[in-house]
């Protein structure tokens, strides 16, 4: 494991502090956490960047043509609360991610390591 030394602005680290406080880990855990989170989230878009360049249209609509035209079951119905448009009918409620999860981005950062 590596040692990094870091210097933050001190509003940076006191909103670190209170947010780690508030999980209830150390502002260590939290960064580690933060860092893999946005790694993960690079490498994602760069991943999918890739992928799309060898998509192609053609395909897709021939694999397209295979599926049954037959309407949706309940649960794959769409969203009401979301118009054609994609703007929201009323304010959808999201669940906070917690960085207090056991074992968050240990996974990336173990593959990071193996780099």
């Amino acid at each position: 494991m590596s040692t990094i030394s870091l210097r933050l602005p001190d509003s940076l680290h006191e909103q670190g502090r209170q947010l780690a406080e508030r999980d209830q880990v150390s502002i260590k855990q939290f960064i580690t956490v933060a860092l893999a989170e946005k790694l993960s989230a690079l490498m994602t878009e760069e991943y999918l960047r890739e992928r799309a360049q060898r998509g192609s249209r053609a395909a897709f609509e021939a694999v397209m043509a295979k599926v049954a035209d037959t309407p949706p079951e309940e649960h794959d119905k769409s969203n009401p609360a979301i118009q054609p448009d994609g703007r929201y009918n009323q304010r959808p409620t999201t669940a906070r991610a917690s960085t207090s999860r056991p074992g968050a981005g240990c996974v990336l950062l173990k593959s990071l390591q193996q780099i």
